[in-house]
């Protein structure tokens, strides 16, 4: 428990053996809940994750949005912190973000990683692909954001309901913080953080899952809400 919230923490994988040892290994006392959704890993990913005192949650349905369906839905906490598998994200920043959305009375806080601080933490490919999104996310939705594909949100769980992502994919990163934008009851912002090199073989293929989430994006602003 933390300023009198538990907290639950969601992590989606698929072969994350190593990260998530250390992920869970980091995490502070305050977390309450940790949800590891195993994405049908062929390592042992789960095993690891429950032996570190983590509940498993099973998705066989492929994609990092449908792994995140599964494990948001069995979220217990009054606020979730997620994060990858791979260590990038700041364990040691949770408390940190959950006091920022606190104390502004905020509903809804996305970890921007830019600027990055480790510059060398991001290959130069996947800095234009997130640069290209978030640009287009500011022109099609008319909203600054500086991290529009970031994975580390910090929310109220009772507010997942009424965000109702669809997608199965990558897209999923972009589409909760654009219903979170947009819905006229969420207090949205965003928070800066720290970003660590990868822990383990990259997952991401950037082209096929930059022009995914490039299409989504049109697709969700031509989408009423």
């Amino acid at each position: 428990m933390y300023r009198e919230k538990n907290i639950s923490v969601v992590i989606p994988c698929y072969n994350e053996e190593e990260g998530i040892a250390r992920v869970i290994s980091s995490l502070p006392e305050s977390v309450d809940e940790i949800i590891v959704v195993d994405n049908d890993s062929s390592d042992r990913t789960a095993e690891v994750a429950r032996e570190l005192g983590a509940r498993v949650v099973f998705e066989k349905i492929k994609g990092y949005g449908a792994a995140y369906k599964a494990g948001l839905s069995a979220v217990k906490g009054q606020i979730v912190v997620t994060m990858d598998g791979d260590g990038t994200y700041p364990v040691e920043q949770i408390e940190e973000c959950i006091d920022y959305l606190i104390d502004k009375g905020l509903d809804f806080v996305s970890a921007s990683r830019f600027p990055l601080k480790t510059p060398g933490a991001m290959n130069t490919w996947n800095k234009i692909g997130n640069t290209v999104l978030t640009i287009t996310t500011l022109v099609l939705f008319m909203r600054g954001i500086r991290d529009s594909q970031s994975g580390m949100w910090i929310f109220k769980s009772s507010i997942y309901k009424e965000l109702d992502p669809k997608s199965d994919g990558m897209p999923f990163s972009e589409e909760i913080k654009i219903a979170a934008i947009r819905h006229p009851e969420v207090k949205f912002d965003e928070y800066k953080v720290n970003y660590h090199p990868r822990i383990g073989e990259v997952k991401l293929q950037k082209w096929r899952d930059g022009m995914r989430n490039l299409l989504y994006l049109l697709k969700l602003r031509f989408t009423p809400r």
